[in-house]
């Protein structure tokens, strides 16, 4: 199973004397990625958005930057929101971004957890679905040949047009990254492409039947289950003692959930809830290494994922404590999760 990372690199949000801007954030952002790669992690992933409390709107220019420092991780977007970009553009970048890391590019599409970018790019929000799925049926059309024909309703067509450059992968990896929603799981399978599920609360085990789904509906449309990757993309923190890893990621997690639950009318959160969050059966993977380690491996007998992303690196956070979760992550945590992953195949659900 493959072991990685992804984050939105998190800026503070209003300016003062402890801020952390864009500048600093993006700097500390390769210095992690390329720890990542050093301590033998398998992807790193970065988010997009267009809010002052997060500094990557470009994933793919970040991804070319740690590119350059690393050597063997494999680099996406975590997600690249397509229905608010051109997929043209972001097939360009990502082939761009391919070649200069010698093939460990790969898009993560979906339809964004925000709606700031489709303002922001001029697209109306009563299209949001229709937008997703015609800009995705584009992208799938422009990887599988160099020249294109394609029309659609909210993008102007193309005519025997030629795209470059050409990745260095082919094909170059495209994930389908969802929510929980049993349509995206759907399509994600019929189309035949990997799945990135994300869970962020409630208990993990009840998202099971979302990889049934897909598996069965993958083979129903005459694909083979077992040749499409699945991933787990969850809230964590690995710490040397459980006391420090929980202290250290409840402070800035809570601020960050705490203040889209106010955009979105959640409820605030609270130690307790945490604390809740943080079981055995619980969404957040926060621990000592043996217990993250475990807890993986335990979600990893449920779903058989392949698979496994950690977004530690959430709210503003000392960049010493994000360095040294990462460097516990690669190098105490894997070795635990590989041998114990790689003693038997994991079963694969079925529906």
């Amino acid at each position: 199973m493959e072991l990685g990372l992804y984050t939105f690199a998190d800026v503070s949000p209003e300016p003062g004397p402890d801020a952390i801007g864009p500048h600093q954030r993006l700097r500390n952002l390769i210095e992690e990625i390329t720890l990542a790669d050093q301590v033998g992690l398998d992807v790193f992933g970065l988010g997009e958005h267009h809010r002052p409390d997060y500094a990557v709107s470009a994933p793919v220019v970040a991804l070319a930057a740690a590119a350059e420092h690393t050597k063997r991780i494999r680099l996406t977007s975590a997600v690249t929101v397509l229905s608010s970009d051109d997929p043209v553009r972001v097939f360009q970048q990502f082939a761009t971004l391919d070649q200069l890391s010698s093939g460990r590019a790969e898009i993560m599409a979906g339809r964004g957890s925000f709606i700031e970018s489709f303002p922001l790019f001029g697209y109306n929000l009563e299209d949001y679905d229709e937008l997703f799925t015609e800009k995705l049926d584009l992208l799938l059309k422009l990887r599988d040949s160099v020249k294109v024909t394609w029309s659609g309703r909210l993008r102007a067509p193309i005519n025997d047009r030629g795209i470059y450059p050409r990745p260095y992968q082919n094909p170059l990896p495209i994930w389908i990254a969802v929510g929980g929603t049993p349509q995206s799981v759907a399509r994600a399978a019929t189309l035949g492409l990997p799945l990135a599920l994300a869970i962020i609360g409630g208990e993990p085990h009840r998202f099971a039947p979302l990889f049934q789904l897909y598996r069965e509906t993958a083979r129903r449309a005459g694909h083979d289950p077992q040749s499409l990757a699945t991933s787990l993309n969850v809230h964590g923190f690995v710490g040397e003692t459980t006391e420090q890893a929980a202290d250290d990621f409840y402070g800035p997690q809570a601020e960050v959930m705490n203040r889209i639950g106010r955009e979105r009318g959640w409820g605030p959160t609270n130690r307790a809830h945490f604390d809740q969050s943080r079981s055995p059966t619980g969404a957040l993977f926060v621990g000592n290494p043996e217990q993250v380690a475990e807890k993986i491996v335990a979600q990893h007998r449920i779903f058989g994922n392949d698979r496994f992303l950690l977004q530690m690196a959430i709210g503003i956070m000392p960049h010493a404590k994000i360095m040294k979760a990462i460097e516990l992550y690669g190098t105490k945590v894997a070795p635990l999760v590989r041998k114990e992953t790689a003693k038997a195949p994991a079963p694969s659900p079925t529906a």
